[in-house]
């Protein structure tokens, strides 16, 4: 049987393949682990549980475990409430759950209301082979992964031979009997306390190590997974010591092949930070060196006992006295260019030839970068820091080499990657990054910007001769933009590879969409730090052949798993979805009147306003660093980085505000409106039936649970037949003029780090505007909601009442309403943001949306729709039907073949 990635999914999908990194499991909403938590079910608080999820989603879980086992709660009904509303909160469900329970009925109470494809933590034989299989089948039949204990008849796994016998019996069942793939198995070999001083214990590390190493050797596509807590609990209290123990059994169990874990990342370490003396006397306990290795470690520990969370290295200037290319290597690493020129001049007097310096000791030092970024050992900043360094460098030298009548240093040797976002679309963040971290690894990068005609990649890809091209794009329009690059490749008769990526790209749409459009390598990349191992593999003379067969038929498998999930959908008529629409009490509602009727413009809003309303979070999640601000700051693993990025960015702001670098400027607009159907008129007074533009929306058909409606963002609007005048608002917002200039300056020195990070920063201020612009209408402008008094946090939250939805997102996914918009607010004119032929606003730094002000307004995924709404959807915007399903084609949730 093929070994396949196991696949689950909330409302995303989440991939674990071979190449994957270690897959975190959030532990807190946990009765049994968390009092907090405990607290918050037993007091009905399900705001602060649910806050509490969310709070481990933004701090970087992958799936989040649920966990009801108490004994005065009433278990499964608690599962099945608290899965229903983490389902209604799309920041959480988008992530895949882990139904946790000793209890089978509070497993199945989860399985019945499970979205998306989960996992069952867990089932074990020690009620018997029938008993495992019984439940088992009902599990697949759910179609969630599930993890099987090492727990027998006999009891709980404690030796290695034990632990082989029930994970190879239960693998064996599951995949012969129970009818599960072996991608769906995760087998838990029982983590146990280590250092407890007990000579049976001793072993209890080692032991797992070697069985994860034989589960993954001997039980193919098999995944392995433990509760890391566990191996320190002989160390409770004691902080310092627990950390460093999680770290190094985590570092040694992810080498034996364990690739999940339920872990606490409040007590991690970073390996190589464990002084040396502690982590000697840690290893000695996990692998059983020494008769007194549990002595030992207790007497480290005590000297240990009162520290908090790890120890800083002090920085010195001791690098500065070594040879020269061991400080190229120091500045590159570190990111420091204080030094680099007169390095690189003290360099090139030794070669005697710039050339050499370049593809020595500089290409030397950016290796060991690209291995440790590639080793978990850098973090994407540093990277982006290094890359400056490299640049900076390369500038100082190349003088010299044009009097060598070598301007350009030989790539022969260098494999080439055209990067480009596509037509249309004006977003490339994550191509910049994309483009450094291929660099930093001795890629030569042609990088062609934003906006890139499908002719021109393809004339410049065969003017530089490249290896491979890359294409990126953030909006949904860009994903049709690339599937025409495919088509127009294979009538060019390329055999280049085609690596796609970007916000709203994904293996399916890539596999389905892309794939079938060109004969060569068509390969989905999920992030930068995929990129450089990606490029590799499809590049690579001896295995690129190989590579594009496997990619091929795993894609064409994955079509087919997409095509036979498609035809088994049931989607209500629309008819049907509208008689389930949202159930408002107009009679007893009065609307609230705006105080402004018509637009308001805001020329030249003030930057040092805006930056009080940034949502850091997202803006580190831009440079791969996983975490929910402001704890990040002060995590174990990124922290570090995480105040460095923090800092750099306040002093960027600070120079913005000071110099006035950048420009925000926006419009809103709120009018008199009444619903029609699925339409939204607007009127250009209360007074008037004239009727000044209509909006048109999409309507939910996906058959919901009683009680839940088939939402549309019309329901929020009064019915025209009520004869209540209703109102709606729009804006839009940007805090990116002026962009362009400040762009040009650092990259006229060679600085790419500053470069991304004021695309960065400008892409946090426009969202900050959005918020503070959302926050006056609601206290000022339309004013429904004059006496709230918000913290950033609590807006961030989304507090308040009334939703700011987008065109072409989840509620609203067809972005060309947004040139509606565009025309009612004259946005071009009002605020200097333009659309382009694919309707991305540039600058990229914009932000616009539609107001909503009734309190039962909320945000929901649109879905799966039926070729009904899809005509009715075209003969209301007066457009062919044709056109709507292009517009809406990159949306995979839409096959007119699925009613």
């Amino acid at each position: 049987m093929k070994s396949l990635p196991l696949t689950l999914s909330g409302l995303e999908p989440l991939i674990i393949t071979e190449d994957s990194n270690f897959v975190n499991v959030g532990e807190r909403t946990n009765v049994t682990g968390s009092r907090k938590f405990l607290n918050c079910i037993k007091e009905k608080d399900y705001d602060q549980a649910l806050k509490i999820a969310l709070d481990q989603v933004e701090g970087g879980a992958q799936i989040i475990d649920v966990n009801m086992d108490e004994g005065m709660l009433d278990s499964a009904a608690e599962m099945t409430n608290f899965l229903n509303l983490m389902a209604s909160e799309p920041d959480i469900a988008k992530i895949p759950i882990m139904v946790d329970s000793s209890k089978w009925e509070v497993i199945l109470a989860g399985l019945k209301c499970m979205q998306g494809k989960g996992v069952v933590n867990s089932i074990s034989l020690k009620d018997g082979e029938e008993e495992f299989l019984r439940r088992a089948k009902i599990i697949r039949r759910f179609g969630a992964a599930v993890i099987a204990m090492a727990f027998d008849e006999d009891g709980q796994a404690d030796t290695l031979p034990r632990r082989k016998e029930i994970c190879g019996r239960a693998y064996k069942l599951l995949t012969e009997e129970a009818g599960f793939h072996p991608s769906d198995i995760i087998l838990d070999p029982n983590i146990f306390p280590v250092a407890t001083g007990m000579d049976e214990h001793r072993r209890n590390a080692i032991d797992y190590f070697e069985a994860a190493k034989w589960i993954r050797g001997n039980l193919p596509g098999a995944h392995v997974i433990g509760g890391v807590s566990n191996v320190s609990f002989s160390f409770r209290g004691n902080n310092r010591v627990r950390e460093a123990i999680h770290s190094a059994f985590l570092y040694h169990g992810i080498q034996h092949g364990m690739d999940m874990g339920i872990v606490n990342p409040t007590q991690l370490e970073v390996y190589d930070d464990i002084p040396e003396d502690l982590l000697e006397r840690v290893e000695d306990v996990l692998f059983d060196r020494r008769e007194d290795a549990t002595e030992r470690l207790m007497e480290i520990a005590e000297e240990y006992k009162n520290e908090g969370s790890s120890i800083k290295k002090k920085a010195d200037d001791e690098w500065r006295k070594k040879s020269v290319e061991e400080r190229i290597s120091h500045s590159l690493v570190k990111g420091i260019n204080e030094h680099i020129e007169e390095d690189a001049e003290e360099a090139r007097v030794k070669y005697g030839s710039p050339l050499e310096v370049i593809e020595g000791p500089l290409m030397d030092g950016m290796n060991v970068v690209g291995d440790l970024f590639g080793a978990g050992k850098m973090f994407l900043p540093q990277v982006v820091k290094s890359a400056r360094v490299m640049k900076q460098a390369v500038a100082y030298l190349t003088p010299y080499l044009e009097e060598e009548k070598a301007q350009n240093q030989d790539t022969s040797e260098q494999p080439k990657v055209l990067l480009a976002t596509v037509k249309g679309d004006v977003h490339d963040i994550g191509k910049n990054i994309v483009s450094v971290v291929l660099a930093c690894n001795n890629y030569n990068v042609v990088d062609l910007g934003v906006m890139v005609p499908a002719d021109k990649i393809l004339d410049e890809a065969e003017k530089h001769k490249v290896d491979a091209i890359g294409l990126s794009g953030l909006i949904t329009p860009s994903l049709d933009e690339m599937i025409h690059v495919a088509r127009e490749m294979k009538k060019r008769n390329m055999d280049l590879p085609l690596m796609i990526g970007g916000a709203t790209t994904s293996r399916l749409h890539t596999a389905v969409k892309i794939d079938p459009e060109y004969d060569s390598s068509v390969v989905h990349v999920l992030d930068a730090s995929r990129a450089v191992s990606m490029a590799g593999d499809v590049i690579n003379p001896k295995k690129k052949e190989q590579v594009k067969q496997e990619i091929k038929k795993e894609y064409s498998e994955l079509r087919e798993q997409h095509e036979g999930r498609q035809t088994k959908k049931k989607l209500l008529t629309i008819e049907e979805a509208r008689a389930n629409q949202t159930e408002i009490d107009w009679e007893g509602y009065e609307p609230p009147k705006p105080s402004v009727i018509g637009t308001k413009v805001f020329e030249d809003y003030p930057i040092s306003e805006l930056r009080n309303y940034i949502d850091w979070s997202p803006f580190f999640r831009t440079w791969m660093l996983t975490g929910k601000f402001p704890d990040i700051l002060d995590d174990e693993e990124v922290g570090e980085q995480a105040q460095s990025l923090y800092a750099d960015a306040n002093a960027l702001l600070d120079e913005i505000v000071a110099k006035d670098l950048l420009k925000a400027k926006g419009v809103i607009g709120l009018y008199p409106a009444k619903r029609y159907g699925d339409d939204v008129i607007l009127y250009e007074d209360e007074s008037t039936d004239k009727e000044l533009t209509r909006f048109h929306f999409l309507r939910q058909q996906t058959k919901k649970r009683r009680g839940q409606p088939n939402s549309c963002l019309a329901d929020y609007i009064a019915p025209k037949q009520t004869g209540i005048t209703d109102y709606i608002g729009f804006f839009a917002v940007t805090a990116g003029l002026g962009i362009e200039k400040l762009i040009k300056h650092y990259e006229e020195k060679h600085d790419d780090y500053n470069v991304i990070l004021v695309k960065a920063v400008a892409d946090r201020l426009a969202e900050a505007f959005a918020e503070r612009m959302h926050e006056r209408v609601r206290k000022e402008f339309w004013g429904y909601s004059k006496e709230e008094s918000f913290s950033n946090e609590e807006l961030i939250a989304e507090d308040y009442s009334g939703i700011r939805p987008a065109p072409g997102y989840p509620a609203c996914p067809d972005h060309t309403e947004k040139r509606i918009l565009f025309d009612l607010l004259d946005v071009e004119k009002n605020a200097s943001i333009e659309l382009t032929e694919s309707f991305a606003m540039y600058p990229a730094s914009s932000v616009s949306g539609i107001y909503f002000s009734h309190p039962q307004s909320r945000y929901f995924r649109v879905g799966n729709l039926g070729e009904d709404q899809i005509t009715d959807y075209a003969q209301r915007k007066s457009s062919a039907k044709e056109k709507v399903e292009k517009w809406l084609s990159s949306n995979l949730d839409y096959d007119p073949n699925s009613q």
